[in-house]
């Protein structure tokens, strides 16, 4: 099993999964991990427009977070990435960003366990909590 962790340093899990420069990817096999790599990822940093862009997310009133075309769109580019993986664990993201990984046959979690390598163990016993409170 692949499981993927939005991170900045490899190390913990990131706040939110539209900023995290990197995933960092976990192989784990008979309950123990037996390989990582780090892998570049696009983010909100690749997709600002230019000087005087915003990096601001703009949905239309009732409408959630990243739900649009276009940020389905980024989505997608976001998990190209990661399409080899079962698990992305973020510490948040937005509505869009998690329906995006679903679609991509990707479970996506949203822990409150801020260690990748304790995150991952978690998952792997049956014993981490996805927190869709936290999507915003």
């Amino acid at each position: 099993m692949k499981i993927a962790a939005v991170t900045e340093d490899g190390v913990t899990i990131s706040q939110h999964f539209g900023r995290a420069p990197f995933y960092e990817v976990l192989e784990v096999e008979d309950g123990a991990i037996v390989g990582r790599e780090r892998r570049p990822k696009l983010g909100h940093a690749q997709f600002v427009a230019g000087p005087g862009h915003h990096d601001e997310h703009v949905h239309a009133p009732g409408q959630p977070h990243g739900t649009d075309p276009a940020a389905r769109s980024r989505h997608a580019g976001m998990v190209e990435a990661i399409s080899d993986c079962d698990v992305l664990l973020a510490r948040g993201m937005g509505q869009g960003a998690y329906q995006s990984v679903r679609a991509a046959g990707i479970r996506p979690v949203v822990t409150d366990v801020r260690v990748i390598d304790q995150a991952v163990l978690d998952l792997v016993a049956g014993r981490i909590v996805d927190h869709v409170e936290r999507l915003h």
